[in-house]
């Protein structure tokens, strides 16, 4: 009888431990932008839709995702040239070479340009205000203006150096400029 309830609580004990984990391994996962704002999202709105007139969309909810092309702080605002990309299920945006187009988006606060810097990755959740049209290289092209709501400036993602175990894989049996094994 004892060592039936050992066992139980030793059960219960691992299924608390997996069920603690697996809950602290779902917040990894959280959105990003807050669920008020989602809750007005027009899902079905693509920046390609925009595009073609962007005034048609004026005070529709977007949630957009992308990288940074440059920003600039004005008297308004910052305003925030953006490439836009596909989104993964967390909204990040995905490193794949696809773009629907490039939007501006206008945050009514101070963001400082050094830390929103060309490169980084961005979602942003915001009104459609309408376009707003700029040179880009010998074009004039129609932008689609977004007011900010809330925007998320994803971490810088550190990528790894591979080392390489010795001896090297691309040196034969010998090594250095010398013609002598190293055994």
């Amino acid at each position: 009888m004892e060592k039936h309830i050992n066992i139980t609580i030793w059960h219960l004990l691992i299924g608390l431990i997996f069920m603690l984990n697996g809950l602290f391994s779902l917040t990894g996962c959280a959105p990003v932008i807050s669920r008020q704002l989602r809750e007005h999202i027009a899902k079905e709105l693509t920046l390609s839709a925009v595009l073609k007139d962007p005034d048609i969309y004026k005070g529709k909810t977007i949630l957009w995702s992308g990288v940074i092309i440059s920003s600039v702080n004005r008297k308004e605002g910052t305003m925030i040239e953006v490439l836009q990309k596909p989104a993964n299920m967390g909204g990040k945006p995905k490193d794949v070479d696809e773009s629907e187009g490039r939007f501006l988006a206008l945050n009514p606060g101070y963001l400082d340009v050094a830390i929103y810097s060309q490169g980084r990755k961005v979602t942003v959740g915001g009104e459609v205000q309408g376009k707003k049209i700029q040179r880009l290289g010998e074009i004039e092209y129609s932008y689609p203006l977004i007011r900010v709501k809330e925007i998320h400036l994803w971490p810088v993602e550190k990528k790894d150096r591979v080392y390489y175990p010795y001896p090297y894989w691309h040196y034969p049996c010998w090594y250095g400029p010398y013609w002598y094994p190293y055994w």
